[in-house]
């Protein structure tokens, strides 16, 4: 068994990757079981098929970090990429405005709606490229623990 605290904290991109890179061949040849304490993502998304959420001593949740996401987020992000400019308010009938830019828009759909409001958009608006995502791991964590889980 192999504890870890904030393994790749202060490196740079180089090191970090090889580290991850170390770290999940190691967990392969030895089939070693992996306690990894980070509040680093990357990290987390990098090495880590199950996770655990503690908030305050109380778990949260345990499982595959898929399907954290998949069960505490309940929307995922439309980036827009458009032809022409659009206003903010003619975008709101799509979406919760994440980002705009006139060019480039993030839209917040519930995860059930994604869609019929991504073939909406598509019809109505001049759409160069359209990219459905599910949101950061990190932002998915931030919420459980503001939530108190």
């Amino acid at each position: 068994m192999l504890f870890l605290d904030e393994p790749t904290i202060g490196l740079d991109l180089v090191m970090q990757k090889k580290i991850r890179e170390f770290l999940a061949d190691y967990n392969q040849r030895h089939a070693a079981t992996i306690l990894l304490t980070s509040h680093y993502m990357d990290d987390v998304e990098a090495l880590c098929g199950r996770v655990v959420v503690i908030n305050q001593g109380r778990l949260v949740y345990d499982g595959r970090l898929d399907d954290l996401v998949r069960r505490h987020a309940g929307d995922k992000l439309l980036q827009v990429e458009l032809d022409r400019p659009v206003a903010r308010a003619e975008l709101a009938a799509f979406g919760e405005l994440a980002d705009w830019q006139p060019h480039k828009v993030t839209l917040r759909v519930p995860r059930a709606d994604v869609p019929e409001r991504a073939a909406r958009l598509l019809a109505a608006l001049p759409v160069r490229d359209l990219a459905i995502q599910e949101p950061d791991v990190e932002d998915v964590i931030r919420a459980l623990f503001i939530e108190g889980g």
